[in-house]
């Protein structure tokens, strides 16, 4: 199974009211190949309270565990790696404060951050916004396709598309170079979670094969 297939990102406050493991749960029988925990506003503690709730159902589903920005919430969890931004810590300290056997994944909108990135490490690379998207209010102008295909020509590391990606435009994103996508609102936002999942999934491996 593809790790990167479809990534889903755990904000709660985006999940409709629903508690966070309820919707890692729903996202995970819907067939999510890998979660990530991206709580920015919840304390520490909070956070390895559920990271480590949320790494046992991970385990149980064979799906990779990313924690977002928190390094150390993210060590302290065993979770499988750590994703970052821009302007969070930088990559190649990342990378060694991980060690090995971690995956590290880093945002990136143009080729120079992705070559950037790679050489510093990264074993992925989050890709966008491919789309305008209301769920990352940092998430600056879309790059487009043709941003996904640049980047994808400059770099050979696993790359997840993010940025207001659904199961009409996942084939078109898988299309234009992408190993995955990435989302928030399109599946945790959504009244079924495990069914929005299913059909996001079905929607990249029809687009892959």
């Amino acid at each position: 199974m593809a790790p990167w297939d479809l990534y889903v990102i755990i904000t709660t406050n985006l999940g409709g009211g629903r508690p966070t493991l309820e919707l890692v749960r729903q996202a995970l029988a819907g067939g999510a190949t890998a979660i990530q925990l991206r709580e920015k506003d919840l304390p520490a503690r909070e956070q390895v309270e559920l990271g480590r709730e949320i790494r046992q159902l991970t385990r149980a589903a064979g799906a990779t565990f990313i924690v977002n920005d928190r390094l150390d919430v993210a060590l302290a969890v065993e979770a499988d790696g750590v994703h970052i931004g821009q302007e969070d810590l930088p990559a190649k300290v990342a990378r060694e404060l991980l060690g090995p056997g971690k995956i590290l994944g880093v945002s990136t909108g143009t080729v120079l951050e992705a070559r950037q990135a790679v050489v510093d490490g990264a074993d992925y690379l989050g890709v966008g916004s491919i789309y305008a998207t209301r769920s990352k209010e940092d998430a600056g102008e879309p790059i487009g396709l043709a941003g996904l295909k640049a980047i994808r020509a400059a770099v050979t590391v696993p790359l997840v598309a993010i940025g207001g990606i659904n199961s009409n435009n996942a084939a078109e994103v898988i299309a234009a170079g992408a190993d995955g996508v990435a989302v928030v609102s399109a599946v945790i936002g959504a009244p079924d979670v495990a069914a929005a999942a299913r059909e996001l999934l079905a929607a990249v491996r029809r687009a892959r094969h």
